[in-house]
């Protein structure tokens, strides 16, 4: 790190280390994890349209398309583990300094880390939901019953986006057979929200009293581009809560951000905080 960026580091980690700080984290954090972000340097939404809500539920074809692409981006998402910005979130949380955790991804890799009570704004793909009944399943049987269902299916992803959602060659997916659910025999979806589809209201207002909460409100990996995160961001501003952003590239949030470091994630966050004497435990 250079020596700007070295400083802004030193600034973050006093306001960390004054604790009431609640992340916001965006696709970014889980770049260094094997999973490609959307906007940022490996820009998977450079590369194709993520699947909608109302393309999902009302094109038979464009859905059973979707399950063979997911089907296969899932053995990358299923078996990513945190990274060291994931374990630096879940040890400022256990010591005390942060307030809460809210994230835009699916991969459920803070929960992996060792955070707990995340409010994750657009669900999380270890989850099933059926469109009918609403029962919940997990992702692991839904992925033994689509192996059984397609023993020859051998096609094989050329990338894998921050969703799950992999780029594919269509003829690759001629014949893929989709499941449905065992309660109902009803459509089954991944328990996340799709382009198209509103967040759960009770997820924005969980989040927002978070924010209403925090000293800090501490932005990874995000490019704010969309309003289902930059909202939390112009709530803390019109609040007074002081913004800090940590991003590779370009982000939306920039002139709102009191402190913005644009640097690799992996090497920004486990210098944070460190010091257990210099930045006791705080009350919970």
């Amino acid at each position: 790190m250079d020596f700007g960026v070295v400083e802004q580091v030193a600034r973050l980690d006093g306001w960390l280390g004054e604790g009431g700080v609640v992340v916001l984290s965006g696709a970014g954090l889980s770049t260094d994890s094997g999973i490609p972000d959307y906007r940022g340097p490996s820009g998977s939404a450079r590369r194709n349209t993520p699947m909608t809500y109302q393309t999902f539920t009302g094109d038979p074809v464009a859905r059973r398309r979707y399950w063979a692409r997911s089907h296969l981006g899932w053995k990358t998402i299923g078996r990513a583990a945190p990274n060291a910005g994931h374990l630096a979130v879940a040890r400022w949380q256990e010591r005390g300094l942060l307030h809460g955790v809210i994230t835009q991804n699916v991969d459920g890799l803070h929960q992996a880390a060792g955070a707990r009570d995340v409010v994750e704004l657009h669900g999380n793909l270890a989850r099933v939901t059926c469109l009918d009944c609403g029962v919940l399943t997990g992702r692991a049987e839904l992925e033994h019953r689509l192996t059984a269902a397609n023993p020859d299916f051998s096609a094989v992803a050329s990338a894998v986006n921050a969703d799950g959602d992999v780029d594919l060659d269509e003829t690759a997916l001629d014949g893929f057979r989709v499941v449905d659910c065992l309660s109902c025999a009803g459509t089954l979806k991944p328990d996340v929200v799709y382009f198209g589809e509103t967040v759960p209201a009770d997820r924005v207002s969980r989040a927002f009293e978070l924010v209403a909460g925090a000293r800090t409100l501490l932005v990874l990996g995000s490019s704010l581009t969309v309003m289902s995160g930059r909202r939390f961001v112009l709530r803390a501003v019109k609040q007074g809560i002081r913004v800090a952003i940590v991003n590779r590239g370009v982000t939306r949030g920039e002139p709102y951000a009191d402190l913005l470091i644009d640097a690799p994630l992996g090497v920004v966050l486990p210098n944070l905080a460190r010091d257990t004497d210099t930045h006791r435990l705080l009350p919970q």
